[in-house]
């Protein structure tokens, strides 16, 4: 079983919707089974999966503080993918997920504000001597300061290789339990997500337990 946890000190940078749609994305690439976990109390992820119709990926409900032992569980059950969706700010659980991943993949948006935000984040996951990535969310389309973000992020580490751009149907695709590469699976913004995927679950493959 691979974990994955995404993860950022700051509030807005698209965790829980890349959740969604990486741990989708992974369902229909075959890497399942896949569940998802909502550790932000606010419980956005979790009231996605509620509107959804779809019997996959499954939603774990788990205390953080118990999360090993969920996890072990979810192994026992022939869980492929853990996909950890986190809060901003709360720092002890951050840890915890970090801890628990086997790849660590950040978000962030390409701003000022963002990148300044990167330290923290970055020290946390290697404290937790985890591997990670970086990931542009929410770019401008046919702007530079995404470009500029990917030499600010890799003086920090490494940087995935696709950009995901701010579109309509990327965030109006949560509204009722989908992802947009089930609504508009031809479009550029379910393009983003699966090449995002494909990297991730190779990342995951090469850094996951056991190998």
């Amino acid at each position: 079983m691979r974990i994955l946890t995404i993860a950022s000190h700051k509030g807005g940078t698209g965790k829980t919707t890349l959740a969604a749609h990486v741990a989708v994305e992974a369902e229909r690439s075959k890497a399942g089974p896949v569940a998802v976990i909502d550790t932000d109390p606010q419980g956005s992820l979790a009231a996605w999966w509620n509107t959804r119709e779809a019997s996959t990926p499954l939603f774990a409900t788990v205390t953080i503080a118990q999360l090993p032992e969920h996890l072990t569980r979810l192994q026992q059950q022939g869980i492929k993918l853990v996909v950890i969706d986190t809060p901003p700010q709360t720092l002890d659980t951050i840890k915890a997920a970090n801890i628990a991943a086997d790849f660590v993949l950040i978000p962030i948006r390409p701003s000022p504000h963002d990148l300044r935000a990167v330290a923290g984040v970055v020290e946390m996951v290697e404290n937790a001597r985890k591997p990670f990535c970086f990931v542009i969310n929410g770019a401008t389309p046919r702007s530079n300061i995404a470009k500029q973000a990917i030499g600010a992020l890799a003086e920090h580490g490494k940087v995935a290789p696709v950009t995901v751009h701010h579109r309509v149907d990327f965030a109006a695709s949560m509204i009722d339990g989908r992802t947009v590469s089930e609504l508009s699976p031809a479009s550029p913004s379910a393009q983003e997500i699966t090449l995002l995927c494909k990297y991730v679950l190779a990342q995951l493959r090469k850094y996951g337990k056991g190998d």
